[in-house]
């Protein structure tokens, strides 16, 4: 950011006289270190068009420069850009960079629990018995009427030391949970609908069967794990509207259009005020709240429709947030900052974090615990365990998008900026 504030500042000091310099120059110049940063901090389409614009600045650059015969200030200002450029490469997280951990050797015996008819029948799909087989991991199909628990037990006590699941992440949470409480390491395979535990970690979750290469050659991550009335989740549970929403039988066939039928009478102005009753953040005691999401680590959130995404998965915290809808016009601004991905911004909503939460309410409690319906007795006791998984990924692993995007003008990306460049832990 100094190397960027130079160029621009030798661009202004050393054109002061040519007016149509400054105007075409200083845009340019940002156009070139701006689109550079965003180049090298995100992926897909936005990359692609930062890539364009700072090809743009540059041509622009070069070309006023060169019709204003001002080569010293091209030369001086052009280096100080790149001096910025690479500054941000080595700064900020590349796209492409790969999870880090120990690498781990081949199992001795690998198991490999699957949902045949998670995910559209994926496992069945991608024929992962027949992967399993060759590759020697022991493949157990969950039957309906089987207790996935029990099955899990079962595999460990017969002696496996890495225990994977095939399936949606309610499924991968309850395995997860054996595999922490035997302390061995868990192997995610993406064979449900969203796979959003699978995403944050980091794997492709088009990439069914390349996500079995962790059972031979891997790398080792501890993250943390989540509980609710002692029920394990991996990635998040929520009460209020979305909970109302799992709850309804047509929501899994229909996910949009239920909750499009449901919503009015959930958080309309005749609606039942739900009893949720919390502390925020602020010690002051929470009535009620139309929704209240308790996850696994904080995510991004920056709308409700479920595309949020959580930087790491081990900082030991849980991420809290309530939303409070009054009236109409309350309504209407909640819509309106949707639109725009902006919902953090409504002033009904609340976000922080804490190790422990607790939720009271007079009634059992629906709730969706990493999208599976369910009803607990209040009070609902929320804690994190830290470190509480080993998990196992293949080599190709990435990172998850929360952690690839990195706002390079915010306000927060600053002032870690500055307390690095104090010396101080960021």
């Amino acid at each position: 950011m100094a190397a960027a504030a130079l160029s621009v500042l030798y661009v202004v000091l050393g054109a002061f006289d040519e007016w149509y310099v400054l105007i075409i120059g200083i845009p340019s110049l940002a156009l070139i270190v701006l689109g550079a940063w965003y180049a090298i901090s995100r992926s897909g389409t936005v990359r692609i068009l930062a890539v364009a614009l700072a090809v743009v600045g540059l041509i622009a650059f070069i070309i006023v420069m060169i019709a204003s015969q001002t080569i010293r200030v091209l030369v001086i200002s052009g280096a100080l850009a790149l001096l910025s450029i690479a500054a941000a490469g080595y700064a900020l997280p590349a796209p492409g960079r790969k999870t880090e951990g120990p690498a781990v050797l081949r199992a001795r015996h690998p198991v490999l629990i699957m949902n045949l008819k998670s995910g559209g029948g994926k496992a069945e799909r991608f024929h992962l018995v027949d992967e399993c087989r060759e590759r020697g991991i022991e493949p157990i199909v969950l039957t309906p009427g089987t207790d996935l628990l029990e099955l899990a037990e079962n595999a460990v006590a017969r002696g496996a030391d890495v225990i994977g699941m095939a399936g949606g992440d309610g499924s991968q949470a309850l395995v997860a949970s054996v595999a922490s409480r035997y302390g061995i390491p868990h192997v995610v395979i993406p064979a449900g609908t969203r796979n959003h535990f699978a995403l944050d970690l980091g794997l492709d979750r088009d990439d069914v069967v390349g996500a079995l290469d962790a059972y031979s050659e891997g790398v080792e991550r501890t993250i943390d794990l989540a509980e609710v009335n002692g029920r394990v989740f991996v990635n998040n549970a929520s009460m209020g509207v979305y909970a109302k929403v799992v709850q309804s039988p047509e929501y899994r066939d229909a996910k949009l259009r239920t909750a499009a039928a449901m919503l009015p009478t959930i958080i309309g102005p005749d609606a039942t005020p739900m009893d949720l009753r919390f502390a925020l953040p602020s010690g002051e005691q929470s009535l009620t709240s139309q929704l209240i999401l308790v996850s696994n680590n904080p995510y991004n959130l920056h709308d409700l429709r479920g595309g949020g995404t959580r930087a790491r998965m081990d900082t030991g915290v849980l991420g809290i947030m309530s939303l409070m809808v009054r009236g109409a016009t309350d309504m209407q601004k909640l819509v309106a900052l949707e639109s725009i991905g902006q919902v953090d911004q409504f002033g009904g909503w609340q976000e922080w974090v804490a190790p422990d939460f607790e939720v009271r309410s007079a009634k059992p409690v629906e709730i969706g615990v990493d999208g599976e319906a369910l009803t607990l007795q209040p009070p609902l006791q929320f804690r994190i365990r830290p470190g509480a998984l080993t998990v196992r990924l293949p080599l190709g692993a990435g990172m998850s998008p929360a952690a690839r995007t990195v706002k390079v003008a915010s306000r927060t990306t600053l002032a870690t900026l500055w307390r690095i460049a104090l010396g101080r832990q960021s």
